[in-house]
């Protein structure tokens, strides 16, 4: 059989592939699913299926068109979804290219700003204490475009309520692609400024899609970082943005922003004159009242009659010197008395005649330790001399003077013969002088003891 009837593999699937692309039904199709197999890749393709109850189907999203998704894909979330059906040569699998992609039956703007809020809440960007705004402003900065109508109610309304503080208008883009990124850097401006009290971000109203700039994350984050009181005011009233939750204050309208921001000048002037007239008649009554109590005092009898406030101390003072007085007399008489107890028993004790008794027991027993004394010393006398006799008896020169001698070497007395040697000179001792001698000859003893 001829081999030139059989195709490749690769030639079947580029056919396939060219009958794919070249079908009119299959250039651009509209799918509901629900995602599966889905695996967020950051700054990637993103792969995944979409799938009912009887089919499945290989969807791929490349990242130019993903980046423009603005909610958050999830596994079993419903889509609807536009792109074109091809075939994969590598794999031969078919697969649908995506291009766009929304929730389905929710939209996506609004499936982004759901998920935002609940991320920036679970941060706790909106549960944060708010800054409070200042009473009295003197420059207010206002993020909003140059030509709408938000800044020019923002101004009458100032102008008309507080005059004396100063605006300052940083214009930025308030929709479209990069109103975000602008409003972002023009808070930066604001804060590297410096010198304001109040900062106030507002737009007009629109659909979702005009006001989504306020629902960006990097907005929420800049004025949630700002250290300036912020006020936010996007869109009518019943619009609420991410930047209404986060800001310090929001407000309904443009106007209502700035009646927040500063107070009316001709009713804080009123309240400050009620406030002086207060104060004045606050004032006028305490000094009413304080002429009075002095008029009291003056008319006391202390400052009358001032004498009147020792008379008591001066009773109390006689009262006192009369007792001390009386207390001195009695007890100068207690002592009198018994002074004259103690003469008395001091005459019939007559200690006279003891003392005289006394005086001759010490004159007889000074006598006895004279003579004590006298002997001891007769006795200590004695044990002396006997002493005396005795070392003398024992002395040295006594024993030298009968015969005896010793014998030394350079001042070293010889004890025995080991010390010395034949031919030494030796230095021998008498009572009466010192001989020298030569050894010849030595003899050694041997004791048998």
């Amino acid at each position: 059989m001829p081999t030139e009837k059989y195709l490749t593999v690769s030639a079947l699937t580029k056919y396939l592939k060219r009958k794919f692309d070249a079908d009119p039904y299959l250039g651009r199709v509209y799918l509901t699913g629900e995602i599966s197999n889905f695996r967020m890749r950051p700054n990637a393709h993103q792969y995944f299926s979409l799938k009912d109850e009887r089919a499945k189907i290989s969807a791929i999203m490349f990242r130019s068109s993903f980046a423009k998704v603005k909610f958050q894909p999830e596994e079993g979330m419903k889509v609807l979804v536009v792109g074109r059906i091809s075939l994969y040569e590598a794999t031969g699998n078919y697969q649908i290219y995506v291009e766009k992609m929304e929730p389905d039956g929710v939209g996506a703007l609004y499936q982004a700003y759901e998920q935002l809020k609940k991320k920036l809440a679970a941060e706790g960007l909106f549960s944060a204490p708010k800054r409070a705004l200042p009473l009295f402003p003197q420059r207010i900065a206002v993020i909003t475009s140059r030509s709408g109508a938000v800044i020019k109610d923002i101004m009458t309304t100032v102008r008309r309520r507080y005059p004396i503080a100063q605006l300052v208008l940083f214009p930025a883009l308030v929709q479209g692609e990069s109103a975000a990124t602008d409003i972002v850097e023009k808070i930066h401006s604001v804060e590297r400024t410096g010198n304001f009290d109040t900062l106030i971000i507002g737009r007009g109203g629109g659909s979702i899609e005009d006001l989504w700039p306020f629902n960006e994350e990097m907005v929420a984050r800049a004025i949630f970082d700002c250290p300036i009181p912020i006020i936010s005011s996007v869109g009518h009233e019943t619009d609420t943005t991410i930047a209404d939750l986060v800001a310090d204050v929001r407000a309904a309208t443009p106007t209502a922003a700035a009646e927040l921001a500063v107070p009316v000048l001709s009713d804080e002037l009123l309240k400050i004159n009620q406030i002086k007239l207060r104060l004045y008649q606050a004032f006028k009554s305490e000094l009413k009242i304080k002429r009075q109590q002095l008029a009291k005092l003056q008319s006391s009898y202390v400052f009358q009659q001032p004498e009147r406030l020792y008379e008591g101390y001066l009773q109390k003072l006689d009262y006192f010197d009369k007792r001390a007085e009386q207390a001195v007399q009695a007890i100068f008489t207690q002592n009198e008395r018994q002074l004259t107890r103690i003469l008395a028993r001091l005459r019939n004790v007559a200690p006279i005649e003891s003392v005289r008794l006394n005086e001759k027991r010490v004159e007889y027993l000074q006598e006895r330790l004279c003579k004590a004394g006298t002997a001891v010393l007769e006795q200590k006398q004695q044990h002396v001399k006997t002493a005396i006799v005795s070392l003398d008896m024992l002395s040295p020169l006594k024993i030298m003077a009968r015969g005896f001698s010793y014998v030394s070497q350079d001042k070293q007395v010889i004890k025995s013969v080991k010390q010395i040697a034949p031919k030494q000179e030796i230095d021998i001792h008498f009572a009466d002088g010192t001989a020298s001698a030569e050894i010849k000859k030595i003899k050694e003893e041997q004791n048998n003891g």
